[in-house]
């Protein structure tokens, strides 16, 4: 496991524990503007890892947002 998955996971539980889908949004958008100079450089590794960690935020929000709008 790279310090990237570890982050990642820290960040995940950080916005899990807060429950905002905004912030999940947010912080799926930084990982996808940070992965654009990465596929730029050839630094492939690094910038899938980011875009799937984009995909989990945004999973997470979407999650979110149905539950909200079925307790409503």
């Amino acid at each position: 496991m790279k310090i990237q998955d570890l982050l990642f996971i820290l960040v995940f539980l950080f916005v899990f524990w807060h429950r905002s889908p905004r912030l999940a949004t947010i912080i799926g958008l930084l990982c996808l503007w940070l992965a654009i100079p990465l596929f730029k450089f050839w630094i492939f590794f690094t910038a899938e890892h980011l875009t799937w960690y984009a995909a989990a935020f945004f999973a997470y929000a979407i999650a979110l947002l149905i539950i909200n709008e079925l307790k409503s």
